[in-house]
């Protein structure tokens, strides 16, 4: 995970996460490792012990992936209590590193799938043994595996449990959004920011159409923030965890989130703008401005107004009520 610089503070857990000295050598990372039930182990691997391991095969910590490894026990043991796993539970873990968080939600699970993007990481934890036997390793990229269809293959209820590199958060919480109805929530580690635009309002600077998409589908709990130091390599910012659940009555229908998704996108694009003018710049082909004046005021919305005035709900309504425009239904179906 990586991103902009940001101050290292108001950590609820930053105790939890001190600044250690290296170590001569990287046993201590492989004593974590277990082929049985996972046994309690001491709180955490050094920077250094990190490195030696990754040097053993050849391997550095890829920016390109965002790769940046937990190395607190402490820590993830309470993140997989905030994300309430328990011992029936099936967790589906996205990127799974040097499996820290992995074996702490083994400890608690019943199973655990975890999915690792990266061949050299995988070549290390199945080398090293790092993972305990009530863990399954899948090598493959998130971005392009359908979690609808692997949370129905697993047989039980999922929860989904990562640590998100920080390129690929949104698409990948796009990714969560489209399989919520096979899954019991996810709990995520985020960069703090993205993580506040969950939960932004109406009105506010963060507000935009993560904001919408998520608030029509999911109730999002603020969780700890984790400081820098709690990585390794150290991103530039705070990280957060969330956790999300999906509403048991959604006013968002499964099939209208594209439509959602779509009109937010040309709606927040141009945020400045008033939500006539974001529209017809944004959607493709544009709907006429009388067409669009017609439909705002037919649902009652200020002409003038913009994107960020508008509440989650207001934007189902305006997807629903394009759509009985014949021309405007293209507009958003194409975008």
């Amino acid at each position: 995970m990586h991103g902009q610089r940001s101050h290292d503070r108001g950590c609820r857990l930053a105790a939890a996460c001190p600044r250690r000295a290296g170590r001569s050598s990287s046993q201590r990372l492989l004593s974590l490792a277990s082929r049985a039930r996972p046994r309690p182990s001491p709180p955490g691997v050094s920077a250094g012990e990190i490195r030696a391991l990754l040097s053993r095969h050849g391997l550095l910590a890829r920016r390109d992936l965002g790769q940046s490894f937990l190395v607190d026990e402490g820590v993830a043991a309470r993140l997989v209590e905030f994300a309430g796993v328990s011992g029936q539970d099936l967790v589906i873990e996205i990127g799974t590193g040097l499996g820290i968080l992995t074996r702490a939600l083994a400890a608690r699970a019943k199973r655990v799938l975890t999915i690792e993007v990266d061949a050299g990481l995988v070549r290390v934890l199945r080398s090293e043994q790092l993972l305990p036997q009530n863990v399954e390793l899948l090598h493959a990229d998130a971005l392009e595996i359908d979690l609808t269809q692997l949370a129905q293959a697993a047989g039980d209820p999922a929860r989904v449990v990562a640590n998100l590199p920080y390129a690929v958060a949104s698409p990948l919480l796009r990714r969560l959004l489209e399989a919520r109805r096979e899954l019991v929530d996810w709990s995520v580690l985020l960069q703090r920011e993205v993580a506040e635009r969950l939960l932004a309002r109406p009105g506010t600077r963060e507000y935009g159409s993560l904001s919408v998409l998520h608030q029509l589908c999911v109730t999002v709990t603020r969780g700890p923030d984790l400081p820098p130091r709690c990585f390794f390599p150290a991103p530039r910012v705070v990280s957060r965890f969330v956790r999300l659940i999906p509403l048991k009555a959604p006013i968002l229908v499964p099939a209208e989130l594209c439509e959602v998704e779509r009109l937010t996108r040309a709606a927040f694009g141009q945020r400045r703008k008033t939500l006539v003018n974001a529209l017809r710049g944004g959607l493709e082909p544009p709907p006429s401005t009388e067409t669009l004046l017609r439909v705002l005021a037919d649902l009652g919305i200020d002409a003038h107004t913009r994107a960020e005035k508008l509440a989650p709900e207001r934007f189902v309504a305006l997807v629903r009520t394009l759509r009985r425009v014949p021309t405007a239904v293209a507009a958003a179906g194409s975008a």
